[in-house]
């Protein structure tokens, strides 16, 4: 089991940037495929960023491709999301999720272990 703590959240305006960070509880770099997602209120959680256990493979939703970059540091057990260029339909709640694998996850029902979430809101 991976606890998982997210950071970084806040309230900005449109075009401005927030850098959401993932703290996980042990080694993440054992092996352990991370992602984002995210969840607006009344709408399902969706798959934002992932990157798999040694950071050399990423995938992104097409809503936030060339605008968010995930990356992550073993060495601090941590990922990272970098939001710039940020719009108002990029308001949520943001969870980090860990799982052991070496490949890339890119769904829900893909991870066992989730952060309590960070909000994030983009006003207009």
């Amino acid at each position: 089991q991976v606890q998982l703590v997210e950071s970084g959240g806040g309230l900005v305006q449109a075009g401005g940037s927030l850098r959401l960070s993932c703290v996980a509880s042990r080694r993440t770099s054992s092996v352990y495929a991370m992602g984002w997602f995210r969840q607006a209120p009344g709408k399902e959680r969706e798959f934002v960023a992932a990157i798999n256990w040694n950071g050399g493979s990423t995938d992104y939703a097409e809503s936030v491709k060339g605008r968010f970059t995930i990356s992550r540091d073993n060495a601090k057990y941590t990922v990272y999301l970098q939001m710039n260029s940020l719009r108002p339909e990029d308001t949520a709640v943001y969870y980090c999720a860990a799982q052991g694998s070496t490949r890339v996850l890119t769904t829900v029902g893909g991870y066992a272990n989730w952060g309590q979430g960070t909000q994030v809101t983009v006003s207009s």
